[in-house]
């Protein structure tokens, strides 16, 4: 019988390619943080060339940034589904709370990148932080103009301002508690619902 030819290998396709490369760097970076994390590494555990990251992401400080900016719309994909057919500003705004931290739930890895290694990568990465929590506020803004439409759109900036800092500084908390997503939104509505309920 005649050995049969190997069949060639598929070309992944290039999306598909970047998001094993941003699963795996997330990985990476969040065990050994940004500094001691080697492109090498990622490489080998990707399965391609160190040259080929550097094609996608130009840099290491561009692959974090990439990390951070895919974690960044899964979070605003989540925070939109959740507050799809709401009718009541208290349900959204818990809705909304729950989402981000059930985010934080399932994204541990993200939120570690986030919160300690941006500002050790440099400026690219702390502005794309900062896009994160702009993209947040302008979701809240929408939010509560819907519900709100005689407060003026900077009392509204103000308050969607409050709710994100907030609701980050109570994440950092949060992931070192035994407590619910629910229950973690709860705290920041009895906080803050009085104060944003209309009359």
């Amino acid at each position: 019988m005649a050995p049969t030819k190997e069949q060639p290998r598929k070309r992944m396709p290039r999306a598909e390619r970047e998001r094993q490369m941003l699963t795996v760097a997330e990985e990476i970076f969040a065990e050994r943080g940004y500094r001691d994390t080697s492109m090498d590494e990622i490489a080998e555990r990707v399965g391609v060339s160190k040259p080929m990251i550097y094609e996608y992401f130009g840099s290491k400080e561009g692959l974090l940034v990439a990390c951070i900016r895919a974690a960044r719309a899964e979070l605003l994909a989540a925070t939109i589904a959740s507050v799809e057919g709401v009718e009541s500003a208290e349900e959204a705004l818990r809705r909304g709370l729950t989402a981000f931290f059930e985010f934080i739930d399932s994204h541990r890895r993200s939120w570690k990148l986030i919160q300690a290694e941006a500002t050790v990568a440099g400026q690219q990465a702390v502005d794309e932080i900062e896009a994160g929590r702009q993209q947040q506020t302008a979701i809240n803004v929408t939010l509560f103009s819907s519900f709100l439409p005689d407060v003026p759109v900077s009392e509204l900036e103000a308050y969607a301002e409050i709710v994100v800092g907030a609701c980050e500084r109570l994440a950092t908390w949060y992931v070192h508690r035994d407590v619910s997503a629910g229950e973690a939104a709860e705290h920041v509505m009895r906080l803050v619902w009085f104060g944003l309920r209309p009359d």
